[in-house]
């Protein structure tokens, strides 16, 4: 898959928010880069056939793992999804280009020269950032979010059941870029699973998410957003809990020979004491009750599966 590091970049005619919508960071989940191609061909036409159509602020649609993508893999040599813990930023940001041997710090460094250069240029009010992603497992579509209060509530209006506390299972995701304290100016993310990577309809679900996005920050008018979409993410959340919170992460290595059993669904309800994998020594079964969230039926990843459970917490 060949793409542009900057898949689209569209400026409104009034001033507002800097929406960053990430597709592609792992390679092998395509949905979110096709979604922001077709939003952007979308944005451009939108005002020929509504004269009526206004946007406020700007948003930069950014492909992730470019060589990923280009392979169909995961990753090259390390997960891009988990380097960008504040610690290992500065440490790319300070090291020649030439001296970066790691394929995926080389992508993270021309990411970051990016976006620093876009917010230089633009000095936006806010900043909000939406990473696309999809899963290997069928089942449901989920939001991400951190503790900050104004990104669960967009999360919560992208009409998809919302995950917490996962960021603390998964070191070094784009969530530690986005919530990092030392933005100077108001900064919050979300992380949006549109569906399985195979599945035509992720791409339209990852659509369906942008736009909503741009509607819950205020870039379009509500009346500009047609209900379809909300009811693309509606049909397909609907009978899924609303709100989950992470309960248990199996992390893995190479040498583990983690193997997954067949047939698991994201938010397939398992049972403590079920089996649910082997490695190399022996059968692993579900240390807890809950919802089976993201396993593991691909030869790339750090995490076997992870364990969710219904929460009373009010977003």
């Amino acid at each position: 898959m060949l793409v542009n590091r900057v898949i689209g970049k569209y400026i409104g005619q009034e001033p507002g928010p800097l929406l960053i919508c990430f597709g592609g960071i792992h390679g092998n989940e395509p949905s979110g880069v096709k979604a922001l191609d077709l939003i952007f061909k979308m944005l451009e036409v939108e005002p020929i056939t509504n004269p009526d159509f206004k946007f406020k602020g700007t948003v930069i649609g950014l492909a992730g793992n470019m060589k990923a993508l280009k392979y169909g893999k995961r990753y090259i040599d390390r997960d891009l999804n988990r380097l960008w813990t504040r610690e290992q930023r500065e440490r790319v940001m300070s090291t020649p280009r030439e001296e970066i041997e790691v394929s995926e710090e080389r992508e993270m460094k021309e990411i970051l020269e990016i976006i620093k250069k876009e917010v230089d240029e633009i000095d936006p009010p806010e900043i909000f950032f939406l990473d696309l992603h999809s899963t290997t497992a069928t089942g449901g579509i989920f939001t991400l979010v951190g503790d900050n209060p104004r990104a669960r509530h967009i999360g919560k209006e992208l009409h998809a059941p919302v995950v917490l506390g996962l960021d603390k299972g998964l070191i070094g995701t784009t969530q530690y870029f986005f919530e990092d304290p030392g933005w100077p100016i108001p900064t919050m993310g979300i992380i949006f699973e549109s569906g399985q990577h195979r599945d035509p309809l992720s791409t339209n679900r990852a659509i369906a998410a942008v736009t909503n996005c741009m509607r819950i920050i205020g870039c379009v008018d509500a009346e500009a957003v047609e209900n379809r979409h909300d009811e693309l993410l509606t049909t397909f959340s609907r009978n899924l809990p609303k709100v989950t919170k992470l309960a248990y992460c199996h992390r893995i290595t190479e040498e583990d020979d983690f193997h997954m059993l067949p047939g698991f669904r994201n938010f397939q309800k398992i049972k403590k004491g079920q089996l649910l994998a082997h490695d190399i020594n022996g059968p692993i079964y579900a240390p807890k009750s809950g919802y089976m969230l993201m396993p593991l039926y691909q030869s790339q990843g750090e995490d076997g599966f992870f364990i969710i459970k219904g929460t009373r917490e009010i977003l």
